[in-house]
């Protein structure tokens, strides 16, 4: 397996951390934590990333440790290679699952919100070609784009929330604690995986110009992702009330159809063109990862020459479902379920078997020679 070795700097690595990860207030996962912690769905991002902070210590303690070494060479290192090919394949199927059902949903999202008329086959194509030439580019060129529309959807998202405020009702967002903390914790906590993609991210560690940068962007990443989802949560109770949320897909772009500036009404006409671009580079992020994942357990060197390949069975899978407004929906709150363990017990093993290796002892040992 062979990767670009020219290195992003940390403000192009913060943009595909929060273009990755952020992103996912604008399709159903906002819908997913509203259905079983209702009006108190906007804490759950702040639980998680909470929780999440101790997964994401321990793979920095574990990666960090080997000088110019991915999550898939430690894997190697530490597992071995027949169980690390076990755990990077699991992962492998995860991103790969992920990935078919999270471009299907923005596919059903264009689909029914934007292009109604036009055949889901001609969207999901265009969507996957446009991601699959920028996945093909490669890891600088992708981290040059997040960098470069980072700035105007921020801008937008927040034109969003301080027109969506003024329209709100505070009355919404009471009974505070909705079912009871109990239940918000216990229905955040089995649903980690909405971090999960922080997991992937260590794939990257090597194409980082430097490990502080890597360090600081992801923490800083996790902060700003933490607050973007959860404060945009709280204006769709504040907006809609819970009840309403709940049969709604949708609720940032029903958000953005319902929100107006003065004589502005269709305002989603504004929103939607860097929505479009953040899902090209999100999706192209996920592209690479699949792509590299595979070149990478099976010994190809120029993984990047799958990414078409790759892009076409995604396609071909994604259209399966019938009926994807409500089959996706189901699918991917499994996929959350499933992979939050992997999430949070992965790295607590990968942190043990390096205590028990003595795998720190030897780089301190390196580092005073």
């Amino acid at each position: 397996m062979e990767q670009s070795k020219q290195l992003i700097g940390i403000k192009e690595y913060i943009a595909i951390v929060i273009l990755m990860i952020g992103t996912k207030l604008s399709d159903d996962t906002p819908a997913i934590l509203f259905e079983q912690i209702k009006n108190a769905g906007w804490m759950a991002p702040i639980i998680n990333g909470i929780i999440a902070i101790i997964p994401i210590y321990l793979l920095m303690k574990v990666v960090g440790n080997y000088k110019d070494k991915s999550l898939a060479e430690v894997t190697d290192h530490l597992f071995g290679k027949f169980f690390g090919f076990i755990i990077l394949f699991t992962l492998l199927v995860v991103a790969f699952c992920a990935t078919i059902v999270d471009t299907a949903i923005y596919t059903d999202i264009i689909g029914t919100m934007y292009f109604t008329k036009t055949p889901t086959i001609i969207i999901y194509g265009i969507l996957i070609v446009v991601c699959a030439y920028g996945a093909r580019r490669g890891f600088e060129q992708i981290g040059s784009a997040a960098w470069t529309v980072f700035p105007y959807l921020q801008v937008s998202l927040l034109l969003a929330l301080i027109l969506s405020i003024r329209e709100g009702n505070t009355a919404f967002l009471f009974p505070l604690f909705g079912p009871g903390p109990w239940e918000i914790a216990k229905e955040s906590s089995l649903r980690l995986s909405i971090y999960a993609d922080f997991f992937y991210l260590f794939l990257f560690f090597p194409l980082i110009k430097s490990k502080k940068d890597f360090i600081k962007g992801t923490w800083l990443g996790l902060v700003f992702i933490v607050l973007n989802i959860a404060i945009f949560m709280t204006c769709f109770v504040f907006l809609f009330d819970y009840k309403t949320i709940m049969q709604l897909s949708y609720p940032y772009h029903e958000v953005i159809r319902t929100i107006s500036m003065g004589f502005l009404t269709n305002m989603e006409t504004f929103f939607l063109p860097f929505w479009l671009i953040a899902s090209f580079v999100r999706f192209s992020i996920y592209l690479y990862i699949n792509a590299l994942l595979i070149g990478h357990l099976f010994r190809i060197r120029h993984f990047e020459y799958l990414i078409p390949s790759l892009a076409t069975l995604i396609v071909f899978l994604g259209l399966i479902p019938e009926s994807p407004t409500f089959t996706i929906f189901n699918l991917k709150e499994k996929i959350l379920l499933i992979a939050t363990p992997l999430f949070f017990f992965l790295p607590v093993l990968m942190w043990v078997v390096a205590m028990f290796k003595g795998e720190f002892k030897h780089a301190n040992k390196k580092k005073r020679k």
